[in-house]
Parts: C-alpha cells; sequence; structure tokens
C-alpha cells in the first residue's frame, strides 16, 4: 500500500538545470577550469563531494578541500537562483493533494542541507515534509540506496511503501536498489533518454499525475 512520497530536489521540486549550470561556469572560471556539459552530464544527481573529485584538479581539492569546493559553488547557486526561484509546475497542488490523502513526504537529495533548506523555503513548500535527507547528512550519496532507505525510515515506513520522483539516473538506480517504484521527470534528462532507464513512469513535471496512478504504479 502507498503511504509515503520521497522526492529528489534538484530537476524534481524545482527545475534548476539551468541555473546549476551557469552557477558551475562562474565557479570553473574562478579555479580557471574548463568544463563541458557532457562533464557536468555525467555526475547529476551524484553527492557535490563525487562532484567535485570528478570535475576538480586534484592539487585545487587538496589546496582548498573538497568539502569547502562544494559549499563554495552552491553559495554561487543560491545567490544566482534566489530572485528567480518558482516550484516545479503543479507540485503545491501535488503536495497538497497527497496531504489530503494521508500520504507522508520526505526529501531526498544528494545536495547539501542548506540548498534543501533554501528551496523548500523560498518555494513555500516545506510544511508539506516530514523529513529530509540530505547529502552532507549521509555516509554515501547517489547511486547508493542510502539516502531513500533513510528517508523511508525517518517517515516510518518500507521501502516498498513508497514512490519515489527523480530525474537522473544516479538518483533512479538509488531508488531502485532500496526497492523503491520511480516516477521520473524529464526534467534534466529528455523522455527517450528515461525511457532506457528503470524508472516505472515518466512525467514532464507534476500536472502529469495524481495519487491514484501512484496508487497503481506502487499497488498494481
Amino acid at each position: 500500500m502507498l503511504k509515503g512520497l520521497l522526492f529528489d530536489m534538484d530537476g524534481v521540486l524545482v527545475n534548476n538545470l539551468d541555473i546549476h549550470r551557469q552557477a558551475f561556469a562562474e565557479f570553473f572560471r574562478r579555479y580557471g577550469v574548463e568544463r563541458s556539459f557532457d562533464d557536468l552530464s555525467r555526475v547529476f544527481g551524484k553527492g557535490n563531494d563525487d562532484i567535485m573529485g570528478e570535475l576538480m584538479p586534484k592539487d585545487v581539492v587538496e589546496r582548498v578541500g573538497i568539502r569547502e569546493l562544494g559549499y563554495q559553488k552552491e553559495a554561487i547557486y543560491r545567490e544566482i537562483y534566489a530572485p528567480i526561484i518558482t516550484p516545479q509546475p503543479g507540485l503545491k497542488e501535488f503536495l497538497a493533494e497527497a496531504e489530503r490523502n494521508g500520504l507522508k513526504s520526505a526529501v531526498g537529495s544528494s545536495g547539501y542541507r542548506v540548498n534543501v533548506d533554501f528551496v523548500l523555503e523560498r518555494c513555500d513548500i516545506a510544511r508539506y515534509f516530514s523529513a529530509i535527507v540530505a547529502g552532507d547528512e549521509v555516509t554515501r550519496c547517489k547511486p547508493d540506496p542510502e539516502i531513500y532507505l533513510t528517508a523511508a525510515s525517518k517517515l516510518g515506513l518500507r521501502p516498498e511503501e513508497c514512490v519515489v520522483f527523480e530525474d537522473a539516473e544516479a538518483g533512479i538506480e538509488s531508488a531502485k536498489r532500496a526497492g523503491i517504484k520511480v516516477v521520473a521527470l524529464a526534467t534534466t534528462f529528455s523522455r527517450e533518454f528515461l525511457e532506457k532507464s528503470d524508472a516505472d513512469y515518466i512525467i514532464d513535471d507534476f500536472r502529469d499525475i495524481d495519487i491514484a496512478t501512484l496508487r497503481s504504479i506502487v499497488e498494481g
């Protein structure tokens, strides 16, 4: 029986791919690093420590520190996004519908907790979430299942009683390894790409889904 909804943040609660691209471009410029969009696409959905380890020169990582590099990049992101942030289309209405149906909701993001709090507060949706699991609060980020297993546990639910909303391959793998059905949003990646993934259902945004359809995905 469906009892809980677990939401990734980037590309799910907000459609922020372009903002992250802008933030990375400025961040890389400050360190004199050249990276392409394809380089970024390979790491979408992973934790900042993993991203910095893959994309930043080893000498910079050793000199500045991997966690500090992540904080610097995310500070740029929040500065750019703050004046224009909006929730994913249909999200508020969907969260309200889920609440009326007695479903619990949690955020499970590889992003830093400060970013999660920023999005929930700026989009005025914090009250809908009973639990938050962020990338800097776990031992292993996506594609490891720890984030989603922890999120379900914080809601007091078994993984099979939940459904995950994701946008990236690493997150989809994380959810499936946790034993959870996945609804994928075609925001960061195309429908054609997601159709080749292990997602159970694909939507453009939250106007394309309702609780009855979710129940059929989980229970059917």
